[in-house]
């Protein structure tokens, strides 16, 4: 029983972005362990990015600064 679990920030991931991240993962794990899709479960996390840190800052600090 596969348990995956993606992060990704809170930046603009609509719900057919996650359908996707979904359905491929899924295929990919049936695809390359043989996993049945019924009992393949994924969670997708989306992280505030004040929450999520890089190089010792958080992502918010980095997006005003790129932007």
């Amino acid at each position: 029983m596969p348990y995956v679990h993606i992060r990704v920030t809170d930046e603009g991931v609509t719900a057919e972005h996650k359908r996707l991240l979904i359905e491929g993962t899924t295929r990919l794990l049936e695809q390359v362990l043989n996993k049945p899709p019924a009992s393949t479960f994924v969670v997708i996390e989306e992280v505030p990015t004040d929450n999520w840190g890089v190089a010792g800052e958080t992502v918010t600090a980095l997006r005003q600064r790129e932007g």
